[in-house]
């Protein structure tokens, strides 16, 4: 199947609504040269394509009362595709999971997780790990900085997309 190309004004369509959602279409327009019916098309087009996964808006944790973030290295017992798929389905419902990776490596599956404090982490690992029979260990690292914290995806990259 041939993936569909996307050109400068869908690069920047996709910058530009990467560091905030809210732009109106004038200015999108603007940005890009084009009309503002042809960047409501292109829009439509990168939604429906998937290239726009979905328009969020970016919290403080700690705001919110979720001041610690801890990156999680989990192990399970088993890596038969149910188990794979079982751990993932427990922990991506997991509020206070942010991210859940399948991973190559030492560990199965990282996950990024925030709690208000150790006490609230540990409820959290008794219900994602030692109350899951296929998980044989998990490792934390406590986040001391976040330097970084973006879902951003570099658009400068080959022109096509899928």
């Amino acid at each position: 199947m041939m993936m569909p190309t996307f050109d400068n004004a869908d690069r920047t369509l996709l910058a530009t609504l990467q560091r905030n959602a809210q732009v109106k279409l004038d200015q999108l327009a603007d940005e890009t040269g084009l009309s503002v019916a042809t960047v409501q098309r292109r829009l439509t087009q990168l939604r429906r394509s998937g290239v726009i996964a979905g328009t969020v808006a970016v919290l403080d944790p700690a705001a919110l009362g979720q001041a610690m973030t801890f990156v999680v290295s989990v192990e399970l017992e088993r890596e038969r595709p149910d188990q794979i798929d079982g751990f993932a389905r427990t922990a991506c419902a997991e509020p206070q999971v942010q991210q859940c990776h399948y991973v190559t490596g030492e560990g199965d599956f990282v996950l990024i997780c925030v709690a208000r404090d150790m006490a609230d982490f540990e409820a959290l690992t008794r219900r994602l790990f030692f109350d899951q029979p296929n998980v044989r260990r998990f490792r934390t690292s406590v986040v001391m900085t976040s330097y970084k914290r973006t879902l951003d995806v570099p658009t400068d990259g080959p022109n096509v997309y899928g």
